[in-house]
């Protein structure tokens, strides 16, 4: 018998237990991605069941789900296997900002709270609106968003989105209409000849090493690595299409920005 709204609900990946939270909805999760950290309690109050494009079946069948949500084709070969085992599953696909506001509001529906997700979702789009009104004045340094080294990928829709709020540009804005990871490599020249001021690193789950960065043959030439300005934002805070990219990794991203912004200022000072 399928249940509305859903009373046990497992969640595959990190930004829907995150609005779940937000919305006052999390008594309803029952086990969750093991990459799922925000909020912090989450990894103290809710079993494990997942990586990413790998779960354990046996663990979330056990759960007796009334729902479990997952997102991409990534977890295609996961979604088909529970199906075929009779759990009800929604899976996301939001690749933008304007999809994830409609994920959050599809979500509340599906929750049976569907005004909560609203307000959510308008204050998100508030508050993205409002750090962009405020960092459209001023010089735009162009930024590299690095998704992962080997082989260098550049940054996906929603990311290059809030480079942009942020008031950087994305150096790449074609490719982060790409959906698939694959289509977004860049090559060694690409990446020289797109002359990024600022490049930040964000290497899916382990550590940014600018070092590393700065060694690859001929990336002395960048501007970002001439002066400087490799940073790195968690991706636990930006690559997640949720709530956590629009709020923390937003505000991160803003910092880097501003922080070039004052060595601009002070460099064309002479450094005075």
């Amino acid at each position: 018998m399928r249940v509305f709204p859903p009373r046990r609900i497992v969640c595959l990946t990190e930004e829907t237990v995150e609005t779940l939270y937000l919305l006052g909805e999390d008594a309803r999760i029952v086990g969750v991605s093991g990459y799922a950290v925000r909020p912090p309690q989450v990894r103290r109050e809710k079993p494990r069941v997942a990586a990413f494009i790998t779960a354990d079946v046996d663990k979330i069948i056990a759960l007796e789900p009334d729902l479990v949500l997952t997102f991409s084709d990534l977890q295609a070969g996961i979604v088909a296997e529970l199906v075929k085992l009779g759990v009800a599953v929604h899976a996301f696909n939001q690749r933008d900002l304007a999809g994830i506001y409609a994920m959050i509001e599809t979500l509340g529906a599906l929750v049976g709270a569907p005004e909560k997700a609203a307000r959510l979702a308008t204050e998100l789009r508030e508050r993205v609106g409002t750090v962009a009104a405020r960092m459209k004045d001023g010089p735009h340094p162009r930024v590299y968003f690095e998704e992962w080294d080997e082989p260098m990928i550049s940054g996906i829709g929603w990311v290059s989105e809030v480079v942009e709020a942020a008031g950087g540009v994305e150096v790449f804005p074609e490719l982060a209409r790409r959906d698939a990871a694959k289509d977004r490599i860049v090559t060694p020249e690409q990446v020289v000849d797109a002359r990024p001021d600022i490049v930040i690193g964000s290497w899916c789950g382990k550590k940014f090493q600018p070092d590393r960065f700065a060694s690859r043959p001929g990336f002395d030439a960048i501007p970002a690595v001439r002066d400087g300005f490799l940073r790195e934002v968690k991706s636990a805070l930006i690559l997640q299409p949720g709530p956590a990219a629009l709020t923390d990794g937003l505000d991160a991203v803003v910092r880097i920005v501003e922080e070039w912004r004052g060595w601009l200022t002070h460099s064309r000072r002479g450094g005075s």
